[in-house]
């Protein structure tokens, strides 16, 4: 699996307008819907929240990876979002989030599919230049030659 394979530029926002969590997950689940990968935004945004209540989604490291897991969704993608200023997302080291990534995965793949995804990201963002890299991209294409690294 190859991260370029579920990220398209129209799946790419450099600068999220939002200024909280819940600003941050609204407008990237519009992004992912308007791509036409969801049947329908809500129920996945259901999915979203009830995912973040068992507990927070930043890992830390200024990375949050928000994922659903919902029939709601047509088709896995994986949209991706840039704060340079940050965002609290109660993540476990107490940094803002800045690189944020949002799973959606249809509920008849979810099991092997989003943690598929999930170790994919986890194991290149651990590299501190890969996020500097990311954090200061100028283009969506600039993004897409980083990921095609993943």
């Amino acid at each position: 699996m190859n991260l370029t394979e579920l990220v398209t530029t129209n799946l790419i926002q450099l600068q999220l307008e939002g200024k909280t969590k819940d600003e941050i997950m609204e407008e990237m689940a519009e992004m992912i819907d308007r791509s036409g990968a969801l049947h329908d935004k809500e129920k996945y945004k259901q999915s979203l929240y009830k995912r973040e209540m068992e507990g927070s989604t930043g890992i830390g490291f200024g990375i949050a990876i928000p994922h659903g897991k919902s029939d709601a969704v047509k088709k896995t993608c994986v949209a991706f979002g840039v704060k340079k200023s940050g965002v609290d997302w109660d993540s476990l080291d107490g940094e803002k989030a800045q690189l944020i990534f949002m799973i959606a995965v249809p509920e008849k793949h979810a099991g092997d599919e989003h943690l598929k995804i999930l170790q994919l990201l986890s194991r290149k963002l651990m590299d501190d230049e890969f996020r500097e890299h990311l954090l200061h991209a100028t283009t969506k294409e600039e993004v897409m030659q980083l990921f095609d690294q993943v």
